[in-house]
């Protein structure tokens, strides 16, 4: 079939279906000369790999998009990352950025949140509200989404190891506010391996880790079933020092030993990939970030169909947010991060992406004020409304070097996956501190780099300024601390002991046998049961678990 063929049939099926669906923006896209901006560009004869390696925009193996028409539809979804003190302020924060044209949400947790205790709990001291909300109750999530409606706002939570009972938490909230928990959007992070390599807030052992991860899959899967389960996370991999292939392979790599747990749980394939994302960094070298991209959907497509077997057309889909790179942020000319923020937002929309975090311009130096946070979101509207790379598709297709770039990404990345599947596997590997050895090499041989100035960081080893910075600066106020313990104190006067003690002894029992947890959890929630009583009542079945030393 030649290329003019193939182009008519996608026009016939996968375009017309799509464009019933989603009308495109304009009826007719133009550049400032007047000629027509097309809406998919082809080479003039296609050669034989054209098909295989590329195809057509909401086809396999979606390397030049997941969805047909792309942004000329809509837009990706300007989510920006914000979270601090308490519920009070954040949701302040939030309805901020959504009156400033914000189109989704993504919550910041504070750490005591992340790890699984209460904001009164004495490993908390110092910590609360710091680098992120702190939730610790139905409550306070109330309160974080009070004038919200989350029927109509889809929210990203980045929480991990207790990713299922903050899950249970937003659908509580969702059901008082009177919205059906089947029509919730959003996403959980919900991605432990990532935390064992990177990151570091994981809770439980390895085997209640992925059953937690998988129950979230089961029930959602019938419950709430427009709801990302995982959110994949090559970003923190990225940011502990990896390089662009290292990213893609390990976190690919992570997804397969999610797909095989979920497998091995007895779920169908098809029921529930369709609900997996991905997380990604962008970095500074805009056009290996736009190959990264592309390479990463083709992959995902093939293991999903060729590895998985799975049939459907959205269980092939790499679907993924990406966040600018919070490690190549400086606090020397923190003005300058506004271009490197730019850059890497680009990146991720030639690249396309399906949602966007762009980072503050003095995220190096504290937590974003509101002026910083709206320049940030003004950086994705200028690249939506100005800039005219989201009125083609794959706007980079058909370039040597990308097609190029592509192909060697998928190439390095998949060495390393099968050196992974000699170990056994992503666990396995990890365990064996093979991710992590990797990572540490690639971020000390780029600090050397830097530090010998063969790689120049402006500002920073080369084109200093004596400056003094005169930024606005945001500062938590530390009493807010003792007002978290004060609500805490105060809701457990109140509530039904009886029934709580009640409650947390079926999750004893539960956390025992092999019931989905996560009807559970939202009950407990819903009768005043706190984040920290319930991992801690798990740590009492489960323990904790201890990284090993490599």
């Amino acid at each position: 079939m030649t290329l003019q063929n193939q182009y008519n049939k996608w026009k016939e099926n996968t375009l017309k279906k799509s464009l019933d669906k989603f009308k495109e923006r304009k009826e007719r896209f133009e550049y400032s000369s007047g000629l027509e901006v097309p809406r998919l560009s082809l080479p003039p004869e296609a050669d034989s790999a054209y098909e295989e390696k590329l195809g057509f925009p909401g086809e396999y193996p979606f390397t030049r998009g997941v969805q047909p028409t792309m942004y000329r539809s809509r837009f990706w979804t300007m989510r920006q990352y914000a979270g601090f003190s308490t519920a009070e302020e954040s949701n302040k924060r939030y309805r901020y950025l959504l009156a400033q044209g914000q189109t989704g949400l993504s919550v910041a947790f504070d750490l005591p949140t992340q790890i699984g205790y209460d904001a009164d709990d004495p490993i908390a001291a110092g910590e609360v509200g710091k680098v992120g909300v702190s939730i610790s109750s139905i409550h306070d999530m109330m309160q974080l989404y009070d004038q919200i409606p989350l029927d109509k706002v889809s929210t990203s939570m980045t929480i991990n190891a207790p990713a299922g009972v903050l899950l249970a938490m937003y659908i509580a909230v969702a059901k008082r506010q009177g919205a059906d928990m089947h029509q919730l959007r959003g996403t959980i992070q919900n991605d432990i391996l990532k935390e064992d390599v990177a990151r570091g807030t994981y809770i439980f052992p390895p085997a209640p880790s992925m059953r937690l991860i998988t129950d979230i899959f089961s029930f959602c899967a019938k419950e709430v079933p427009f709801w990302n389960t995982i959110s994949i996370s090559g970003y923190h991999i990225r940011e502990a020092g990896s390089t662009a292939v290292q990213e893609v392979a390990f976190t690919l790599a992570d997804g397969i030993a999610y797909v095989e747990a979920a497998l091995k749980a007895g779920l169908d394939v098809d029921a529930f990939a369709g609900q997996l994302s991905f997380f990604f960094n962008a970095h500074n070298n805009l056009l290996e970030e736009v190959a990264k991209f592309r390479a990463a959907r083709r992959m995902w497509a093939r293991i999903m169909r060729e590895r998985f077997g799975a049939k459907k057309p959205s269980s092939w889909q790499l679907r993924f947010h990406t966040q600018t790179a919070g490690s190549t942020l400086t606090a020397q000319q923190p003005e300058n991060n506004v271009v490197r923020v730019t850059l890497q937002a680009l990146s991720a929309v030639l690249g396309g992406t399906q949602s966007l975090h762009t980072n503050s311009m003095d995220e190096a130096l504290w937590l974003p004020t509101e002026k910083s946070v709206r320049v940030a979101l003004r950086t994705q509207q200028i690249i939506a409304y100005e800039s005219g790379v989201a009125d083609s598709i794959d706007p980079l297709a058909g370039s040597y070097l990308i097609e190029h770039l592509t192909d060697e990404i998928e190439k390095g990345a998949l060495d390393y996956i099968a050196k992974i599947d000699e170990m056994g596997g992503a666990l396995q590997s990890i365990e064996r501190g093979f991710m992590q050895n990797e990572i540490q090499n690639a971020a000390y041989a780029a600090q050397k780099e830097i530090e010998h100035k063969e790689q120049i960081v402006v500002g920073v080893n080369q084109f200093h300024v004596d400056e003094v910075l005169t930024l606005e600066r945001l500062q938590v106020d530390p009493s807010i601390e003792l007002g978290q313990r004060e609500k805490l104190r105060k809701l457990r006067e109140r509530r039904n002991q009886e029934l709580v003690d009640q409650l947390l002894g079926k999750l004893v029992d539960a956390a025992k046998g092999t019931d989905n947890l996560m009807p559970l959890f939202i009950e407990c929630v819903e009768n005043d049961i706190t984040l920290g009583e319930i991992c801690n009542t798990l740590r009492g079945v489960w323990g904790e678990y201890v990284a090993q030393g490599f």
